[in-house]
């Protein structure tokens, strides 16, 4: 882990399913986030996504590429544009700074509007144990 590496870009279908789901599973009972009727009689298009999906997609973006023990640390994200259901959004990450085992992660989600997403995420990587075994 080295400032300036680039992250592989992720492509997220953003799907009703993913939406509802999202908010169901973070308690999240706001109509906007399931009923797309609703939604639109407040002023959306259609359903769009939380935040609280939007922040574990971007913490599930990190942790995958720095292995099975990263620590998320902290995330701080702002929502710009809306997921809808049928767009897709595309992650981006830039290691910022390293101090030992820790990085901080510039992040961002784009969609067909634009940014979703910007954000900082610091993360620890612990030391890989040495790997012993018969020789």
């Amino acid at each position: 882990m080295r400032a300036g590496e680039e992250l592989p870009p992720l492509e997220i279908p953003v799907t009703r399913t993913l939406i509802v789901a999202g908010a169901l599973a973070s308690r999240d009972y706001q109509d906007v986030h399931h009923d797309p009727e609703l939604a639109r009689q407040k002023g959306s298009p259609d359903i769009f996504m939380n935040i609280l999906t939007t922040n574990g997609l971007v913490g599930r973006y990190v942790t995958d590429h720095f292995g099975p023990t990263a620590v998320l640390r902290r995330v701080a994200i702002r929502l710009g544009a809306p997921n809808h259901p049928g767009d897709t959004m595309v992650l981006t990450g830039t290691v910022e700074q390293v101090d030992g085992d820790t990085a901080t992660v510039r992040v961002a989600g784009a969609n067909a509007l634009g940014h979703h997403v910007t954000g900082t995420v610091t993360v620890t990587v612990p030391p890989a144990a040495p790997s012993g075994g018969a020789g």
